[in-house]
């Protein structure tokens, strides 16, 4: 009982350090509005109180003016949207900035049950997962949005209807891709994980294959929100383009391992 009391306690202690890390950069967004100026020729930005105007409020309109359709208008239909729109995206970049933290207070919790070498490669994945997670992030928001955004409102242009779009859907809908796709970027880095830990061999994956591509594609018809069928494949795609090169990387790893031995 001391034990699970004692384990339960360190769960407590490193989820309040997890919130007060992005608490703190979400406050910070919400506060702060980034001025512009020239250094050596280069765009740098330093913070300045301002509230109303935050860096929250800046990524928004940087979203509406890169990812809403031409002709669509963004509004706000109730008091306070806005604002709510602006914590969402705060807790959301406070999540990717303080993801080293996050991984490392995972990693540090799950620490004591793991093996040696189970240690190691939890080890080894923490900053390729933060470069995965901001790849999908990336790819999702110059590539994938925008065409699902357009490809979406090209209807209701169609039928010649002035199409309205609420702060709250468009901020929700962003966030939702931005999420998947950075989490699904981790899918080579969690196949390498797991094999590396023993628990599969790297014939697993090759075996498997036929079903993880109908999990993907049910996962991509899933999250997408229309039933046309085509803007699932922006999400199976990739994903499925991620699980061969994990299986590839697996293999020749494990094929350099051998001739090692």
């Amino acid at each position: 009982m001391n034990e699970i009391r004692e384990h339960l306690d360190e769960l407590r202690k490193r989820v309040v350090r997890i919130v007060l890390v992005i608490g703190i950069i979400t406050v910070f967004l919400l506060t702060f509005h980034a001025v512009p100026f020239e250094f050596a020729g280069m765009t740098l930005y330093y913070p300045t109180p301002q509230p109303l105007d935050n860096m929250a409020a800046q990524i928004t309109n940087h979203m509406k003016n890169n990812l809403v359709p031409e002709n669509v208008t963004l509004i706000q239909t109730a008091p306070g949207q806005a604002f709510f729109a602006q914590v969402y995206i705060a807790a959301l970049t406070g999540i990717v900035i303080g993801m080293p933290v996050i991984i490392k207070e995972l990693v540090g919790f799950i620490k004591p049950a793991l093996k040696e070498n189970e240690i190691n490669v939890s080890r080894s994945i923490s900053i390729p997962a933060i470069g995965l997670f901001v790849a999908g992030g990336v790819f999702s928001y110059n590539f994938v949005i925008p065409f699902i955004l357009d490809f979406l409102y090209r209807y209701g242009e169609s039928a010649g209807l002035v199409t309205f779009l609420n702060v709250m859907d468009f901020v929700t809908f962003v966030l939702q891709f931005l999420l998947a796709f950075g989490f699904s970027f981790q899918l080579p880095l969690v196949m390498y994980a797991i094999t590396a830990s023993g628990m599969t061999d790297a014939d697993f994956w090759r075996k498997n294959i036929r079903y993880a591509i109908v999990i993907i594609v049910i996962f991509g018809a899933v999250i997408t929100p229309d039933g046309s069928g085509v803007t699932m494949w922006f999400i199976a795609g990739p994903m499925i383009a991620l699980y061969v090169s994990g299986m590839i990387i697996i293999e020749r790893k494990e094929r350099n391992r051998l001739k090692a031995q």
